[in-house]
């Protein structure tokens, strides 16, 4: 699934609010908290099946309404808030789609197995030379 070419900016909505930490008197007059909602259900840029991986993948991040909520509050200025809100948005949907190589089980081989032989019988002797009566 190819999505390194697609926009998701036209789907965007962003809401903002008054964000706490450092500002000073800043803090309590400037909306610099930002929000941003991507439908994910309703999405006419998504095919069935990347809503549906979307959904599975994301499920703690998403609302009961199908609704990807990503908040940014660290920067001091409602701009920068934006552009790290989208920057997350792209990351996530991006791990989404990377698909993890399956793993192929391995069997030990054979001087492994001697080595961890031979430390454990070394290891077992060192312990036995420390009681008092041998």
């Amino acid at each position: 699934m190819n999505i390194k070419n697609i926009q998701f900016d036209s789907e965007f909505s962003f809401k903002t609010s008054r964000s706490g930490g450092a500002g000073g008197q800043n803090v309590n007059k400037v909306s610099t908290k930002v929000e941003l909602d991507f439908d994910v259900v309703n999405s006419a840029l998504l095919s069935d099946e990347q809503k549906a991986l979307i959904l599975s993948k994301l499920q703690n991040k998403i609302s009961k309404e199908g609704i990807l909520q990503i908040i940014s509050q660290t920067e001091r200025n409602q701009l920068g808030n934006k552009e790290i809100a989208i920057k997350k948005f792209y990351e996530l949907i991006h791990k989404c789609f990377v698909v993890q190589k399956k793993r192929r089980p391995t069997k030990p081989s054979k001087s492994s197995k001697e080595k961890r032989l031979t430390s454990k019988k070394r290891d077992s002797d060192i312990k036995k030379m420390r009681k008092k009566d041998w």
